[in-house]
C-alpha cells in the first residue's frame, strides 16, 4: 500500500474538486517503477491523482501536450472513458477495426455543481475526463460523479 490509497476513490467521488487524476499505461510509466507507485494500478496502467496544478504539469511533461488545450480539441468527440478513469472506447474503433485503439492516457478532473448553469452541471459535481487513443483520435466523456453512464448526457449545453 502507498500513501495515496483512496485517492482516487476520494476523487472519483467528488471529494478532491481541486485535484485531477492522470491515467498512464505502461508504456508511459518509467522503468523505475516510481511512478506506478505513485498511483493506483488499474488495468495496464496506473491513474495518479494529484493537486492540480502539480498535475497539470506533470501532464504537460508527460504527454507534451498543454492540458487545457488537449482537453478543448477532445471535447469535439464523444467517446467512453472508464468509471475508474483507467481507459477508455476509442469511438473511432468500429469504422476502423483493424487499427489499435487503446487509450494511451486520460486527463481528468471534477467540477462542482452549479445549478446556475443547469443542465448536468445542476444535478451534482460533473466529472470530466478527455483520453487520447493510441489511434490519434482524442474523445471526451462527462458524468453526475457518482451516476457513472456510458451514454454521453443528452441535452446538455454546457
Amino acid at each position: 500500500m502507498t500513501d495515496d490509497d483512496g485517492k482516487l476513490d476520494a476523487f472519483l467521488a467528488g471529494e478532491r474538486l481541486d485535484d485531477v487524476a492522470i491515467y498512464l499505461t505502461h508504456d508511459h510509466l518509467d522503468d523505475q517503477g516510481k511512478i506506478a507507485s505513485m498511483g493506483e494500478a488499474v488495468d495496464d496502467g496506473v491513474v495518479l491523482v494529484v493537486p492540480g496544478d502539480d498535475g497539470r504539469k506533470a501532464f504537460a511533461a508527460g504527454t507534451g501536450m498543454d492540458p487545457m488545450q488537449f482537453a478543448k480539441e477532445a471535447m469535439g468527440r464523444d467517446g467512453v472513458i472508464h468509471p475508474d478513469l483507467g481507459g477508455g472506447e476509442c469511438p473511432d474503433a468500429v469504422e476502423a477495426p483493424g487499427e489499435d485503439h487503446d487509450a494511451a492516457f486520460v486527463f481528468a478532473f471534477g467540477e462542482e455543481r452549479n445549478e446556475e448553469v443547469g443542465g448536468l452541471y445542476a444535478e451534482g459535481d460533473v466529472m470530466h475526463a478527455y483520453a487520447h487513443c493510441s489511434c490519434g483520435t482524442d474523445y471526451s466523456h462527462k458524468w453526475v460523479m457518482g451516476e457513472y453512464s456510458e451514454e454521453p448526457p443528452v441535452g446538455d449545453e454546457a
